[in-house]
């Protein structure tokens, strides 16, 4: 029986100790970049995010978002706080965000959180420091595909003036018969609303869509099919493939210095800075 391709512990033989090793460097971020935590952006439990600070004076700094994968049904943001590092060594505040989780809530609840988040940040980070006119988001996989409902295109402005997309989905017509279908079951209804393929998006975002080469077909497919729709939506895009890199250890490389997808990061928020 062929493995699922869509199944990530399948194909990276170290997840767990990649995993494992996310969770040691956020704990460590938490206790040494300046942080406000748990800061709730809407009445639901986990409608809450934490913000990290680089060093110095916060006056109108840029702002970036992260937002988690793991298949709308696992992880947290304190899992993902590592991401921090490299954005605040770039100059601007990192917003690291959490939703509640599937089954327990649909893909409808899910987006809906992401860009209450978005909303909370564009009204509450000037307070922070922030310059809410210079903001950024990133995701990763699940968090990937979210981050794409930051910047749809709508009778008014996205306010995203870029966004970095790493090993993402754009199609979830494909994960109905993966192995999440008896975890989260993604009916036909979700799969129409709520893949990024069949909407439209905001040509003012610039994005840069990157993907580990050593992942499974599906991801480098989705990713030069979206990058493809993006072009032809009028949005000046960027693709990378990253060296040597799988699900896991290229979204660890986000948080590490000297790696292809923190210089991304890094040169995506830099350009932001003016």
């Amino acid at each position: 029986m062929p493995r699922d391709p869509f199944r990530t512990r399948d194909h990276v033989a170290d997840f767990d100790d990649i995993v494992a090793d996310i969770v040691a460097r956020s704990a460590a971020t938490r206790a040494t970049l300046p942080m406000v935590a748990d800061v709730p952006y809407g009445e639901g439990k986990a409608e809450r995010l934490d913000l990290f600070f680089p060093l110095g004076r916060r006056s109108d700094l840029p702002v970036h978002i992260f937002i988690h994968g793991g298949y709308w049904r696992m992880f947290s943001r304190s899992d993902y706080s590592y991401v921090a590092e490299t954005v605040t060594k770039a100059g601007a505040i990192a917003v690291i965000v959490d939703y509640a989780l599937m089954p327990e809530v649909r893909m409808a609840e899910i987006v809906e959180q992401v860009r209450r988040a978005k909303q909370w940040v564009l009204d509450n980070i000037a307070g922070h420091g922030g310059d809410p006119s210079r903001l950024s988001v990133s995701g990763h996989s699940a968090g990937a595909h979210l981050a794409t409902f930051l910047f749809e295109k709508t009778p008014m402005p996205s306010r995203i003036h870029a966004a970095l997309l790493l090993g993402g989905l754009y199609d979830l017509k494909p994960l109905q018969t993966s192995f999440l279908e008896p975890l989260i079951g993604i009916t036909d209804e979700e799969a129409v609303a709520f893949t990024p393929m069949t909407r439209w998006h905001d040509p003012n975002t610039a994005a840069t869509i990157l993907v580990g080469d050593q992942e499974t077909p599906p991801f480098h497919q989705q990713a030069a099919d979206f990058a493809t729709l993006l072009r032809a939506q009028g949005h000046g895009v960027r693709n990378l493939c990253l060296d040597g890199r799988n699900h896991m250890n290229s979204v660890r490389d986000l948080g590490l210095s000297g790696t292809q997808a923190a210089d991304c990061l890094i040169a995506m928020i830099e350009r932001n800075r003016h």
